[in-house]
């Protein structure tokens, strides 16, 4: 499944980052805010925000967010690292 997001044009331009960075960005703080809320595991929100896992972790402290690491996470990171990704 994929999904498309409409963000308005008038509200995309409002977002203070150039231009090109705009999709990366909201990608991003998409990312945070799911991971955040526990909607998403770790590796899936590192996958949504186009980093790598070394980005990804460095984002995240540099922004103080709490880590939250279960079993299952575990299990997920290891199928996904699997995988190639």
């Amino acid at each position: 499944m994929s999904i498309t997001l409409d963000i308005p044009p008038h509200i995309a331009e409002s977002v203070r980052v150039p231009p090109q960075e705009v999709e990366p960005r909201l990608r991003l703080e998409l990312a945070i805010a799911l991971y955040t809320q526990d909607l998403l595991t770790s590796a899936k929100a590192c996958a949504l925000a186009g980093l790598t896992r070394a980005e990804w972790e460095t984002t995240l402290g540099k922004r103080q967010v709490p880590r939250h690491y279960a079993d299952a996470d575990l299990a997920e990171d290891l199928a996904y690292g699997q995988r190639g990704q």
